[in-house]
């Protein structure tokens, strides 16, 4: 946008520049909506691109930047800067999907932001592993197998319970506990089937098998300025994650740990950012806490999924997906700080089927402490729990005086849920590159 002027008959321009960027939107992202209006909001231009099928694209009359191969960012990126024209300002990966494609974008671009290995460490469960070991890093023992038949070779000599990951999945999407051997031997073959479908490089990336880390689960959610990490906020997972599947539900902040064990998960999580080579933006990590300190799950360069960002909307004075687009663009960063606890619910799926809907949902909205509630299943979605499925029925917010009291509402309102799931026969991906 460029806005000429004119004052007391002398010419002066000028010249006002719309900040640019380019978002990789997945077409089935939760976050979508909410970047596009922090976009707008900020009086952005935005470049969309998505990944959807790139058969379909066409037929739909889309642009080639609609049907890029997130998970082929070597492949993807020519095509993308082929259809984007004029240069952008920033490039963001509004989830996990495009983390790679975004950060070879940057590269070619010249761009600020988290360099390619550094993404690609710490999206590869067994990279990172090997990073947490070599520098002196509470770390479970770990193998990694390549072949089916190499990992059920381990089960004689496995000291369980023992966890079955794939490599390169999130939102506990093929991560399965296993307590002896025939447990191990079925964990292997489902985790096996879940990264086949899922991941392309699937038979070269193997599995990972490690050691049970006992313990509570927290997460943080941070940002990258220069190399050095600012807390948003620390959230408790008051639900047990012990298997043998690890479905989240519940994240309340502020949390309930001791102020020293909340500065030890920052250093820790600083320190693995820094020596993984992540230097700006979002971030969000995963941890066990138990006697023997802080035990690294995942440091992942993206922002919390699903919808849960909003639960910081009051704690920040902004948006998280503002938050996020401001310090791509170098934008200033106002920040407020709002004492009350606030929570989310990730609505879990009780089982495999075809969703048809919701009910409960108006006496579940006029529970005392809760804010609001999403459902974002839509009626004749297939949907299925962890560790086949990635998504969830929906969201509930709460705000409250104290962490027990918004915890509390959330519980309250999800039992006043109920969710109509018929059984339907398994599906396959339909469109592949």
């Amino acid at each position: 946008m460029v806005l000429l002027l004119r004052a007391y008959g002398t010419a002066a321009a000028i010249v006002l520049t719309m900040p640019r960027v380019l978002l990789l939107l997945p077409a089935a992202g939760y976050r979508n909506e909410d970047f596009l209006a922090a976009a707008q909001k900020l009086g952005a231009e935005v470049i969309t691109a998505a990944d959807y099928c790139h058969r379909l694209a066409p037929l739909m009359g889309m642009s080639p930047i609609f049907s890029l191969p997130f998970d082929q960012p070597e492949i993807a990126v020519e095509q993308a800067l082929a259809a984007l024209g004029r240069r952008v300002d920033a490039v963001l990966a509004v989830d996990d999907h495009g983390l790679e494609l975004a950060a070879l974008l940057r590269q070619k671009l010249g761009l600020p932001g988290n360099p390619l290995h550094a993404v690609r460490t710490t999206r590869d469960k067994l990279a990172f592993r090997r990073l947490l070991t070599t520098h002196g890093f509470n770390c479970p023992h770990f193998q990694a197998p390549i072949s089916e038949a190499d990992a059920l070779a381990l089960a004689p000599s496995l000291d369980y319970p023992v966890v079955v990951k794939a490599r390169r999945l999130s939102a506990s999407r093929g991560v399965i506990r296993a307590d002896d051997a025939a447990s191990f031997a079925q964990a292997v073959g489902q985790v096996h089937r879940i990264q086949a479908v899922a991941d392309r490089d699937a038979t070269q990336l193997g599995l990972i098998v490690e050691a049970f880390i006992p313990g509570r689960e927290y997460a943080l959610e941070g940002l990258l300025e220069n190399g050095a990490f600012r807390v948003l906020a620390l959230f408790d997972k008051p639900d047990p994650l012990d298997g043998p599947y690890f479905e989240e539900t519940i994240y309340i902040t502020p949390s309930r740990l001791p102020t020293d064990t909340q500065a030890a998960i920052a250093a820790e999580v600083q320190r693995a950012c820094a020596l993984a080579g992540l230097t700006g933006g979002p971030l969000h990590a995963e941890m066990r806490v138990n006697d023997q300190g802080v035990w690294l799950l995942e440091v992942a360069a993206r922002s919390i999924g699903g919808l849960c960002g909003r639960v910081l909307d009051q704690r920040l004075g902004l948006s998280l997906e503002e938050l996020i687009l401001r310090h791509a663009l170098n934008m200033p960063l106002p920040m407020s700080a709002n004492s009350d606890a606030s929570g989310v619910m990730m609505i879990p799926i009780p089982e495999r089927g075809v969703f048809h809907g919701a009910t409960g949902l108006m006496a579940a909205r006029a529970v005392v402490g809760v804010s609001d509630i999403r459902i974002t299943a839509q009626p004749g979605q297939m949907v299925a729990p962890p560790p086949e499925g990635e998504g969830y029925l929906g969201f509930i917010f709460s705000r409250a005086a104290g962490p027990e009291a918004a915890e509390a509402a959330l519980r309250a309102a999800h039992a006043k849920l109920a969710f109509d799931i018929k059984a339907a026969l398994p599906v396959t991906r339909a469109c592949a590159q």
